[in-house]
């Protein structure tokens, strides 16, 4: 019986990355906007502080969702999609300050940047059930700059596949820090 190694080489390289490497885990929902079918699901990503040009974030997430009709009242659902997304994210322009310097609040506002590669079963879309997506996505992030932070996102998302299509992408998401060594920017 043969079986692929791909997942346990996949697994066996993410736990020999030291720990202080993976500084950042991602947790949220995504969403395409608008009538007729979209695209709903969950996202997670590891993500690490760099200081490349205007980024300050790079990271890798999957996304796993399902195909729902917006105009349906019952049996809205069809399909499933999976994504592997590569993302960069500037630096933080800070909007404003609460609380005190032990436990501080941060609002701001950023950018994300992702190209992201689909695949899908019963896709009912017309991209066909391979596609890439690039997406900009201007957000307002707020939490401790040292901790949790809470985005909201909303912003284009263009899908590359036997057709071209431009959508409006909502995104929420929490990211938390998983270890420290050191300052981080």
């Amino acid at each position: 019986m043969r079986r692929s190694m791909v997942g346990m080489l996949v697994v066996a390289v993410a736990l020999s990355t030291p720990l202080a490497a993976q500084s950042v885990l991602g947790l949220g929902f995504v969403a395409t906007l608008g009538s007729g079918w979209q695209i709903e699901g969950a996202d997670v990503g590891l993500a690490r502080h760099v200081r490349f040009g205007p980024f300050r974030t790079l990271g890798v997430g999957a996304r796993f969702a399902g195909f729902v009709d917006e105009g349906a009242i019952f049996g809205g659902t069809r399909g499933f999609v999976s994504g592997l997304s590569l993302v960069a994210r500037t630096g933080r322009s800070q909007l404003a300050e609460l609380g005190d310097p032990t436990n501080l609040t941060t609002f701001g506002v950023d950018v994300t940047f992702e190209a992201t590669g689909y695949l899908a079963a019963n896709s009912p879309l017309s991209v066909g059930s391979q596609w890439v997506a690039f997406t900009v996505l201007p957000g307002l992030r707020f939490g401790n700059p040292g901790g949790g932070q809470f985005t909201l996102m909303v912003g284009p998302t263009v899908f590359v596949g036997h057709t071209t299509n431009t959508r409006a992408l909502l995104s929420l998401r929490f990211d938390t820090p998983l270890a420290r060594r050191g300052a981080h920017p």
